[in-house]
């Protein structure tokens, strides 16, 4: 979406420009890209433009591999989960009218935009609020987090949780250091390890799994 409207003006989307926005808000990435591309539109232009891609092509962008099944197994578990996020609340309903069954399993959503977050990750905020409104109040070091953005890793280290990264590819492994374990896929998660009930469809598979120090 953001490279087709710096297409637009004839603006280069660059990798490393992409890495750099992975996992930050909506506003940071306009007010980044408007300045350092020197785009021909205001940063309100941009998020306006960004907002209207979303809205169309949100609901059909692809789940990560792995992701229904792992929700579907903490919620039949009885694992309460939150959804955690930078987006806004609008293209939080974007996806949860898409999907309504698989939103439907988080206990509760928290996006960057809901009035008891005051900062957006990096900052711990929404982790600590999402934790807060568990029935249990859980303590941060008894979450468990997924993450696929060292933003989003900060964040919930910064918060006390641990951490289990699914890195996009582009990212460096210097970026990912921080996170209690680091997975390629989803589907390589072993609940176990964290003393949670075991997946009972498929095989483990340890050699996939790096382990970081907390």
């Amino acid at each position: 979406m953001i490279k087709e409207i710096c297409e637009k003006y004839n603006r280069v989307y660059t990798k490393d420009l992409q890495v750099r926005m992975y996992g930050v808000t909506d506003r940071q990435i306009c007010e980044t890209i408007v300045n350092e591309l020197k785009m021909p539109i205001s940063i309100n232009e941009f998020e306006k433009q960004l907002g209207d891609l979303a809205e169309k092509l949100l609901p059909s962008a692809p789940l990560q591999k792995g992701a229904e099944r792992l929700l579907t197994h903490l919620h039949d578990s009885k694992i309460p989960t939150a959804l955690a996020t930078n987006s806004t609340e609008q293209a939080v309903r974007l996806h949860a009218t898409a999907r309504p069954k698989l939103f439907g399993l988080f206990h509760h959503k928290v996006s960057v935009t809901d009035p008891e977050v005051s900062r957006g990750k990096p900052k711990p905020d929404i982790y600590l609020v999402a934790a807060s409104r568990f029935p249990d109040k859980p303590k941060p070091k008894q979450c468990l987090v997924f993450e696929d953005s060292s933003v989003g890793v900060t964040s919930a280290v910064e918060a006390g949780m641990q951490v289990v990264m699914i890195p996009d590819s582009r990212l460096d492994r210097e970026h990912t250091r921080h996170a209690t374990i680091v997975i390629k896929s989803l589907m390589d998660f072993q609940p176990e390890l964290f003393g949670l009930p075991p997946f009972d469809d498929t095989p483990r598979r340890y050699s996939r799994i790096e382990e970081n120090p907390p």
